[in-house]
């Protein structure tokens, strides 16, 4: 298997896992955390330690993903390219003789005087 494809498979299922907690967050509170109880203190976890929970994951998924992103850069397959440079092989390009330029014209045009101070 390709390390790439193992790569695109990783960043998947980590874009997919954090757009699902991001989803299960209550911009105002509420969410997961709410869902399960959020009006009782007798839970066995808390409301709080649910979306710290949630906080965590969200950042951890985020720098995996980042993470991935980046590292597969060295993965991708490169075809064609060569350690070898083309331009250190061909050393002894001749190069073409440089043209004749036509001679300037010594007739110079007027200047307006009537801006200068």
């Amino acid at each position: 298997m390709n390390t790439f494809l193992i790569f695109l498979i990783l960043i998947i299922a980590v874009a997919f896992f954090l757009v699902v907690v991001i989803m299960v967050q209550n911009p105002k509170g509420g969410g997961l955390s709410s869902t399960f109880g959020g009006g009782s203190n007798q839970q066995l976890g808390g409301v709080k330690k649910t979306t710290d929970f949630l906080d965590k994951s969200t950042w951890t998924l985020a720098v995996a993903l980042l993470v991935l992103i980046l590292t597969s850069s060295l993965a991708i397959p490169r075809q064609g390219v060569t350690s070898d440079s083309k331009i250190l092989e061909n050393d002894n390009i001749e190069l073409p003789a440089p043209t004749e330029t036509p001679a300037t014209d010594n007739t110079s045009t007027p200047v307006d005087s009537t801006f200068s101070e």
